[in-house]
């Protein structure tokens, strides 16, 4: 009988404790979700009035500044200045298909490019470009092996040969078609190997 009263505190303490932590959980997730509540739902404005207020804010900005703006003009006038007419002409471009490579001279190196030209003509000079790939190509190949590694080096080296290749594109084509037209040569890919 003694272990029958022994169990009875013992099983009525653990309730007790059991029942408080279940009202205390409860009484504190209540507590979080009231604070949480007040804290989220009270701050939140409706989007459609920040919006709004962005609107009216950008709005009287303009304002001022167009306000600024008549001021600024009332106190000067503009002179408009006169552009000095200048003829222009229409550049046009031609790229060759493909690339270039030959042996540079006294070297064991090639040189490959890939090239365009241009002209400021009518496209009759393109067309005869285009009509006479085959023999500019070798002009061109025949002009790039009379220069050296030196030679091609740097910028100026570059632009020496682009003329060169321009002399030797325009005499070929005065011999075919009785005028050259190309004004320049460009370089699309330039590999020394």
């Amino acid at each position: 009988m003694a272990d029958e009263e022994n169990n009875q505190p013992k099983k009525s303490r653990g309730i007790l404790k059991i029942l408080m932590f279940v009202f205390g959980g409860l009484i504190l997730i209540g507590a979080g979700l009231g604070a949480g509540f007040l804290m989220f739902a009270s701050t939140n404005p409706d989007p459609s009035e920040e919006i709004e207020q962005i609107i009216e804010r950008k709005m009287i900005e303009a304002e001022e500044e167009k306000a600024a703006e008549e001021v600024a003009a009332e106190g000067e006038q503009k002179v408009s200045k006169e552009t000095p007419e200048v003829d222009t002409f229409m550049t046009t471009y031609f790229e060759f298909p493909g690339t270039f490579t030959t042996n540079l001279m006294k070297s064991r190196r090639f040189l490959q490019v890939g090239l365009g030209v241009s002209t400021q003509y009518d496209d009759t000079v393109m067309g005869n470009v285009e009509a006479h790939q085959l023999a500019l190509r070798s002009e061109i190949l025949n002009a790039m092996s009379e220069f050296s590694e030196e030679g091609i080096q740097g910028k100026v080296g570059r632009e020496t040969l682009a003329k060169a290749l321009t002399d030797s594109i325009n005499a070929k084509l005065i011999a075919l078609e009785g005028f050259g037209g190309v004004g320049e040569v460009h370089f699309t890919s330039f590999v020394l190997q």
